[in-house]
């Protein structure tokens, strides 16, 4: 009956994930003090009533007399001793929510009193009920409040468990946008907690993993071995990283991050090791979880990196592309094309793979090229790096979207827009003497909306209708140059999409200012008019395989196990937002 309870917590845990916990979070914090509160008031008590003397055994005097009367027994039942503080320890997860002074200020003000307190009325109670040690928390509450303390300890129980799933969502988006995880649906809602995520792949593979566990071990005993035997693990992990902080982040001397490692290090391999005997009793769960999962993110990272590679080393090379002068050699329709690529110089092959079988593009391209800083969040002023490619009649750009690794990146008209008029921008700066007009350079790059002294090209405003957006007089707005028959078919599209129509469109006007050079104002009209004629995103359909001559652990990497984590993952154009209507994808082979 425990374990069929446990199992229905856990399920109605997973399941209400998607809803957020914006809606239930005012709860945490009065549920965790509650039981904060109801643990110190039960210590108390049990001390006063059982063994006031209790609090000596505060004095490091019983730590020497610990061991020296239990010898080794006394070393293995220290991953016991430690599981007494990882409860709390799920606190700390929510760093990604919380400051760190406030989680410093709860732990040491409150949480670790609260601690002390609790162990000492149980350590009282145990001196003169020793023959309740198995069940010594539930034996020490009075039985009046034996039921309450129970409830209260269950949702005591919800709300840790609820920090270490969100941080796992945290955690693993994270990863997967710097490059070491597979990509997966990440959910942001604009009513929820800023920085809150759900990701529904990972939600439920945590549920089966948690219903696994719970089913399979059937003990507490067991289940504390696993919990301990990562924790401690992870503490260890913990200071080795820290050590590299101070060395290469905080730029400390190698002297003081080697200190630090033998000082905190050399207390924790001690529980770590004493951990290390729990393993065939349980801990091997924790072991077999950390394999699984960094044998998955080491594939993906290294089928990844092996392919940005494979781009890097066959890009087109500039003197390609100013040969073929400023029409390229091929058709240049009306719109905008949005060629995505991982490569933030040069072109990518995927561009020339597209040429090769259609010759013909669009009026305005531009390389987009996402890439995750290792900040948190990227102000939406400093976001978009915009540059040129060849010269200025090419109309051609680079921009470069940097997003932090928590940000949730804009997507269908935002993206579009913001793309539009940071490239207006740059057209603006670039003619008022920050680089020469007609430089056939690609590399140069202009962080756009940092300062308004140049003014504003373009106005925006909301349209209810595809039309209205585009039927302006041309002075003053860019005209469509759509044909009338493909006007027509896109009109006969919407009436099939009704969902398209209802949306409100951006209109873009040129303000009426002086050029000084005629030539921004046509880049800026015919950028105008390739956007009100359509944007089409570009991305590679890539299929990857080893070369026949790899070395077998490689092809079984490439050919079996990266292929099947890119099968099961998102779409590189769900992962980049990219609206499925407007989307084109460019086959390529890929023999790394």
């Amino acid at each position: 009956m425990v374990v069929f309870l446990a199992c229905l917590v856990l399920i109605g845990h997973f399941v209400l994930q998607y809803r957020g916990t914006h809606r239930v979070a005012f709860m945490f914090a009065p549920v965790v003090i509650l039981w904060l509160l109801s643990t110190t008031g039960i210590g108390i008590y049990n001390v006063i009533k059982w063994n006031p003397r209790v609090y000596q055994a505060l004095s490091p005097y019983y730590i020497y007399k610990f061991f020296k009367y239990t010898g080794r027994d006394g070393w293995t039942s220290l991953a016991g001793l430690f599981l007494c503080t990882t409860g709390s320890e799920a606190m700390f997860a929510d760093l990604g929510q919380f400051t760190a002074g406030s989680i410093k200020l709860a732990f040491c003000c409150i949480v670790f009193p609260c601690l002390v307190l609790q162990y000492m009325g149980q350590a009282a109670f145990l001196s003169k009920n020793f023959s309740a040690a198995p069940l010594s928390f539930h034996a020490s509450i009075p039985d009046p409040l034996r039921w309450p303390v129970l409830v209260v300890a269950t949702l005591a129980a919800i709300v840790a468990s609820q920090s270490v799933i969100s941080a796992t969502f945290s955690t693993v988006k994270q990863c997967y946008a710097l490059g070491c995880f597979p990509r997966v649906k990440v959910v942001h809602k604009a009513r929820w907690v800023r920085g809150q995520v759900y990701i529904p792949e990972i939600n439920w593979v945590l549920m089966i993993l948690s219903l696994a566990v719970t089913v399979g071990f059937r003990d507490t005993n067991r289940l504390a071995n696993a919990y301990g035997s990562a924790c401690m693990a992870l503490t260890f992990v913990s200071t080795l990283l820290t050590s590299l902080v101070i060395y290469f982040v905080w730029n400390q001397s190698l002297f003081l991050a080697l200190l630090y490692v033998l000082f905190f290090g050399s207390i924790e391999i001690i529980y770590l090791s004493s951990a290390c005997m729990k393993i065939p009793n349980g801990g091997w769960v924790a072991l077999m979880f950390t394999t699984v999962f960094l044998a998955i993110m080491y594939v993906w990272h290294y089928g990844s990196r092996k392919r940005y590679l494979y781009d890097l080393h066959n890009k087109v090379p500039m003197k390609w592309i100013l040969a073929q002068g400023s029409s390229l050699g091929i058709v240049r329709v009306p719109g905008i094309g949005l060629l995505f690529t991982e490569l933030a110089n040069g072109v990518p092959p995927t561009f020339t793979h597209f040429l090769t079988n259609l010759p013909a593009f669009y009026q305005v391209v531009v390389f987009i090229c996402v890439k995750t800083v290792p900040l948190p969040y990227v102000h939406h002023k400093e976001r978009y790096l915009i540059g040129r490619i060849g010269p200025k009649s090419y109309r051609m750009y680079r921009c470069i979207v940097r997003n932090g690794y928590k940000d949730v990146p804009n997507s269908g008209d935002d993206f579009e827009n913001d793309i539009v008029m940071s490239i207006a921008e740059f057209i603006q700066m670039e003619a008022e003497g920050f680089t020469n007009l007609d430089a056939p350079v690609d590399g140069w790059l202009a962080v756009v909306r940092t300062s308004e002294k140049f003014g504003k090209r373009l106005a925006r405003s909301e349209s209810d209708s595809k039309e209205e957006s585009c039927s302006s007089s041309f002075p003053i707005t860019g005209s469509c140059s759509k044909s009338p028959a493909l006007q027509k078919l896109q009109s006969m599209y919407e009436q099939e999409s009704p969902d398209l129509n209802y949306r409100p469109r951006v209109q873009f006007k040129l303000t009426d200012t002086k050029f000084k050079d005629l030539r921004v104002k046509e880049e800026l009209l015919q950028l105008l008019e390739a956007k009100c004629a359509g944007v089409s995103y570009i991305i590679g359909h890539s299929r990857i395989k080893a070369k026949w001559n790899a070395p077998f652990l490689k092809r079984f990497v490439i050919n079996v196990a990266y292929s099947f984590l890119r099968k099961n993952s998102r779409s590189p154009a769900v992962f980049l937002n990219i609206p499925h209507i407007c989307l084109i994808e460019v086959g390529i082979n890929y023999y790394l």
